[in-house]
């Protein structure tokens, strides 16, 4: 399914974005949905992931407490609420799909199918 990514920017450390990543098909419900970053000289990461119906929800530890993830599937749409921002947040992040019914998983090779990225910067 294509996803695009949006929602990126200049943001100062504590400040917030919300970035929203929107599929076009009628099978966006039918999909795990991941959120992962990579900064500069780093491999891509696993930030965040959310089941198909919206009910499980994992991140990683750097970020539990700040961001949220959310899904709208009858917008076939979701998001990642990012609060608290610091510098090390710094990273372009990528929405991606998941057709495997096997849960949340966090590699990115696991994953089926990818957004273009937005760039979150967090300087002051």
């Amino acid at each position: 399914i294509p996803l695009q990514a949006s929602g990126g920017g200049l943001v100062q450390p504590r400040g917030y974005l919300r970035l929203s990543c929107a599929a076009s098909g009628r099978a966006f419900s039918i999909y795990n949905m991941g959120w992962f970053r990579q900064a500069p000289g780093k491999e891509r990461e696993f930030v965040s992931g959310i089941s198909w119906d919206g009910v499980r929800t994992s991140y990683v530890d750097s970020v539990k407490g700040r961001f949220t993830i959310s899904r709208d599937n009858a917008n076939n749409t979701v998001y990642l609420q990012v609060n608290n921002l610091k510098p090390e947040d710094t990273a372009v992040y990528y929405c991606a799909a998941d057709r495997s019914p096997l849960g949340i998983r966090v590699r990115d090779r696991e994953y089926d199918y990818w957004g273009q990225g937005t760039l979150v910067t967090v300087s002051s």
